[in-house]
């Protein structure tokens, strides 16, 4: 009887854990207009959110290159960093849907294939696109 209980706790953990990571990516939200950001917000594939220009960009806002000398802000390099009191926005339309298209956090078919290794004392899930 105590091994069954065992068995039957180790695979409804198992089970358990699969369906939270699918439910983890379900969650994410689109990235739309009408969602606020603040400032330096990283979303995969998306970038950075740089508040004051409503807009997503490969490198943090304000990022210093020391090479250059020069702080990125807004899709550009500057000599002294950029200065705003916004910090909270909402993304413009075009920047919207350019950065909901480049994710790369969220399964690309509407049906993932979810694929499972193994069986034992850890389980390990990933998702891949079909």
């Amino acid at each position: 009887m105590k091994r069954s209980r065992r068995v039957q706790r180790l695979l409804l953990g198992g089970f358990t854990a699969g369906l939270a990571g699918t439910c983890a990516a379900a969650a994410e939200p689109r990235i739309t207009p009408e969602n606020y950001y603040t400032n330096d917000t990283f979303i995969q594939g998306a970038g950075h959110y740089h508040a004051p220009f409503q807009g997503f960009y490969p490198l943090p806002y304000n990022h210093y290159d020391a090479q250059r000398g020069q702080y990125y802000y807004g899709g550009q390099w500057g000599p002294a960093p950029h200065r705003s009191i916004v910090n909270i926005s909402t993304p413009t339309p075009s920047a919207a849907q350019a950065a909901q298209a480049a994710r790369t956090d969220l399964p690309r078919s509407s049906t993932p294939v979810v694929v499972r290794d193994g069986f034992g004392s850890t389980s390990h899930s990933r998702f891949t696109s079909s």
